[in-house]
């Protein structure tokens, strides 16, 4: 985590704490080093943003990475829904290959 970059997004949400991609930036810092904080922000982020389709895959991964799978499951299909509805077809796509990974359902040859 570079402290020095973290400060300064935390000054950047003082100044506008509603703005997605400073919650963003926020909880990717705090991913290497604090998933208990990056989860509070990426969880604020599903919360508050829920159009924010970046969320979704990094906030499923650590849901994963945490053992929490059914959180994990839903917040990838949310993500899904939100990516098609938007007609953003690369994070569907993404959302759903590591949706069917977790689920078992990748049939590539290792």
């Amino acid at each position: 985590m570079n402290t020095d970059r973290l400060a300064q997004l935390l000054k950047f949400l003082e100044e506008d704490p509603h703005d997605p991609f400073i919650l963003y930036a926020i909880a990717t810092e705090y991913r290497t080093s604090d998933n208990a904080k990056a989860l509070a922000y990426y969880e604020q982020l599903l919360a508050e943003h829920e159009d924010y389709v970046g969320t979704y895959y990094h906030a499923a991964k650590l849901y994963e990475e945490l053992g929490q799978h059914e959180a994990a499951e839903r917040t990838y299909k949310k993500g899904m829904h939100v990516s098609r509805k938007q007609g953003n077809l690369h994070a569907f796509s993404e959302l759903q290959q590591a949706y069917n990974k977790m689920m078992g359902l990748d049939y590539e040859d290792d």
